[in-house]
């Protein structure tokens, strides 16, 4: 396919602007330049892509200037460290960079970077669905550049290194998680002796900082289907070197021919249901993340079988210790500790009656969250049985029908109790002290056991009852 066929059906209309000036701006500086990777990659596909990089056989600093200065002055941001440069226009962020070739040291994923030309270029690219450019000049504008095959590739939907894999992932291992992360996003498949080589070169990740891992795990955690790229993770010894916790629920154990559930497949399944119905990054991790205390809570009792106690407890202190490795931001990450610890109690709620005080309680305790851990639980829901499985959501549908109810007679989501703390220290004349929250805890059990209404002449009747037991006395 020649290029110049997608600009006349408007495919690069948008574009056109910018691309004419960087023509026009090589031309001026008698250089030639290619549009190359994944705008190109993405054109042929039919993905839509708002960034586009530009790769120059001369200067790329150079050409993004002179680019600037006929896209009205655009402005121009220039890195020196990479020597590469960046304007914005119309909604496209361009990148400029000057045609290179690397070599790379065992220690280290950034290259010794040379002069090189377009062909120098591509043999440096991290997949041949990558490695496509087309020209700008205006004697060939349009004419693909495909030296490894890419465009077969990319009809066949296959992710494939230009090079030996061995050397491509050795050279830059974050490409072994950015082919998953590919993968993912454009449901392709990875050629087994690309598979292979990222198994035999795992401990290259040691390299990595371990931003540059997080930001592709984001990407793969908001794909479509996200458990395509866990999978694959998993299945390139990956994933145990990113996050065991996760890895560590594969398999199946059996005694006295009792067998529990593959929690990593459960898992998988899990965190598919939840991206079928919510793009919040911050949900997804917490599928992923529900059952992490089931390796380390899981055991056999003989008349009982397998047991998870507690699991749901110690798989919220677990994510801490995630957050922290992963440098994955506090506030979001509280959040999934939330879902995690609390990802139980509507299941329990299912299986038992469901009184209001259950409700009121689940409801204050999840607050604001309560949507977001009735979608996690709800995809929680995963049997062979069919009919387990409709049994469970009729019921789960009950529950759901509870909350609102409760909700809308008891107002108690994310409710503070009537009687402060300022007003009970005013009242008798005190410090703060134990008393206070001994009373404060009192009356606010007492709102969701539903001994009492949340009104404030309710809670204050209690507050003295609480308060003359403690031997409290009113000054007022």
């Amino acid at each position: 396919m020649n290029i110049s066929e997608a600009a006349k059906d408007n495919r690069i209309g948008k574009v056109m602007p910018i691309l004419l000036a960087v023509q026009k701006a090589a031309e001026n500086l008698g250089i030639r330049a290619f549009v190359i990777g994944g705008y190109v990659r993405d054109l042929l596909i039919g993905r839509p892509c708002d960034d586009l990089d530009i790769v120059a056989e001369g200067s790329g600093v150079e050409l993004a200037e002179e680019t600037g200065k006929l896209l009205n002055n655009a402005k121009v941001v220039v890195f020196k460290r990479f020597g590469t440069a960046m304007l914005r226009h119309r909604g496209m962020e361009v990148e400029f960079v000057g045609a290179r070739k690397e070599s790379y040291r065992a220690d280290s994923r950034k290259p010794v970077v040379e002069n090189g030309t377009l062909r120098d270029d591509q043999l440096r690219r991290d997949f041949t669905i990558n490695a496509l450019s087309f020209s700008l000049q205006k004697e060939d504008f349009g004419e693909i550049y495909d030296p490894f095959d890419g465009i077969s590739d990319l009809r066949n939907g296959i992710i494939r290194t230009p090079l030996d894999p061995d050397t491509t992932y050795s050279d830059d291992p974050l490409r072994m998680i950015r082919g998953i992360r590919f993968a993912c996003q454009l449901n392709f498949r990875i050629v087994p002796e690309s598979l292979a080589s990222m198994e035999r070169n795992r401990s290259r990740l040691g390299i990595l900082s371990v931003e540059r891992i997080t930001e592709e795990m984001n990407k793969i955690m908001s794909s479509p289907k996200p458990s395509v790229g866990l999978t694959l993770l998993e299945r390139t010894s990956l994933l145990g070197l990113i996050l065991p916790q996760v890895s560590a629920l594969k398999g199946v154990e059996e005694h006295d021919g009792k067998r529990h559930k593959d929690n990593f497949l459960h898992t998988m399944k899990v965190l598919d249901n939840v991206a079928l119905q919510s793009d919040s990054l911050w949900l997804r991790w917490a599928a992923l993340l529900h059952d992490i205390g089931k390796a380390v809570t899981k055991k056999y009792e003989p008349g009982t079988g397998w047991t998870f106690y507690s699991h749901n407890y110690v798989g919220a202190k677990m994510v801490r210790k995630i957050t922290n490795y992963l440098r994955l931001p506090f506030n979001e990450m509280k959040y999934v500790e939330k879902l995690v610890e609390l990802h139980m109690r509507p299941i329990a709620l299912v299986e038992d009656e469901v009184t209001d005080s259950a409700v009121r309680r689940l409801l204050f305790d999840a607050g604001d969250d309560i949507d977001d851990l009735m979608i996690l639980c709800g995809a929680d829901i995963t049997s062979k049985n069919e009919d387990t499985v409709a049994r469970h959501k009729h019921n789960f549908e009950l529950v759901k029908q509870k909350l609102i109810e409760v909700e809308e007679k008891d107002k108690v989501r994310n409710f503070q109790p009537p009687v402060t703390g300022d007003m009970i220290m005013s009242i008798y004349g005190i410090p703060p002290c134990r008393e206070i929250g001994v009373i404060k805890e009192y009356i606010k059990n007492s709102i969701l056991d539903g001994i009492i209404p949340n009104e404030e002449e309710a809670a204050m009747s209690l507050m003295r009852e609480k308060a003359a037991e403690l031997g409290l006395k009113e000054i007022r």
